[in-house]
């Protein structure tokens, strides 16, 4: 049983998707799937049921992904316990990322802290169907740290700082109805062709919530998991409007930008393992993101 085995395991467990994984983990599809048969001949039990369109983890897979992270964490920490001793701080961070940052820095953190720690490597892992996906990945060792976009559970095992919050915004063309508005009501966004992301996506859950809770429905009409120099672009062109970060909505002079009554606010939070679980070098990158938050954010949880 080889260490790469369990940390291929281990991402098949957290994306539920060997072509997901094998994004994740940098490697082809293949050698990922062969890793993973090979380490299930070993134990002679079935890790992953592949019998329907989306597979599933077994029961026996369950009891053994707990042990597998627990034997992944101990070698990073071990490894890292060593570069310790050399004087050098050294290793590797894998840092969940979002596709927008909002208020926070988040490059020029990561240069900052490549100038003062240059023998760290980070990883930035990019989820498909979420950043709510980043905490399971926490609690199972596959990930170091997190950003998260407006979570709406806090495990246990899972240590959460709130690093930033701001106010979403309807963005339009300035031909728009509501273009003249300084303020919209969300009832008044429900017959909008919304430009959104997947419901998965943080942004995504936080605007139909907050459509929910005013007794209305938003219509996405465009849904698609983009950036939002495409989204900026969509509404530009005249295919829809959407809700936006304010922060992202600056980025555009030539819409306009409107707030939202009642306010909808879209929190970022650093996700970590527990303090006995982290290694030095994530430790210490996770001082420089929660140093560069701006100076409201909230304690963490």
């Amino acid at each position: 049983m080889e260490l790469r085995q369990l940390e291929y395991f281990i991402a098949v467990a957290s994306e539920m998707s060997f072509s997901r994984a094998a994004h994740q983990t940098h490697v082809v599809q293949s050698a990922l799937s062969t890793a993973v048969s090979k380490l299930e001949k070993e134990l002679g039990v079935e890790l992953f049921d592949r019998s329907k369109h989306q597979i599933r983890i077994t029961p026996a897979g369950e009891l053994f992904r707990e042990h597998a992270r627990q034997v992944v964490q101990t070698a990073r920490l071990a490894k890292d316990a060593v570069s310790a001793y050399h004087g050098e701080l050294t290793g590797t961070v894998d840092l969940g990322s979002l596709i927008s940052f909002g208020t926070l820095d988040v490059p020029m953190v990561l240069g900052d802290f490549h100038r003062d720690y240059p023998f760290v490597r980070i990883r930035l892992r990019q989820s498909q169907i979420g950043s709510i996906a980043y905490l399971s990945a926490i609690t199972d060792g596959s990930l170091d740290l997190a950003l998260v976009s407006a979570p709406d559970r806090f495990p246990a095992r899972v240590q959460m700082q709130l690093l930033c919050s701001e106010p979403m915004v309807f963005v339009c063309r300035p031909d728009h109805p509501l273009a003249h508005r300084t303020a919209v009501e969300v009832t008044e966004l429900c017959d909008e062709d919304l430009i959104g992301f997947p419901p998965e996506f943080g942004l995504r859950r936080l605007v139909d919530a907050a459509f929910a809770a005013a007794g209305v429905t938003a219509r996405v009409s465009h849904e698609v998991a983009l950036e939002y120099s495409i989204a900026g672009r969509l509404v530009t062109h005249g295919l829809g409007t959407i809700v936006m970060p304010a922060s992202e909505a600056a980025h555009y002079p030539d819409l306009r930008a409107i707030d939202i009554r009642p306010a909808i606010m879209w929190d970022i939070y650093l996700a970590s393992a527990e303090q006995a679980r982290l290694g030095p070098a994530s430790a210490k990158l996770a001082e420089f993101l929660v140093a560069s938050a701006p100076a409201h954010a909230g304690s963490g949880r």
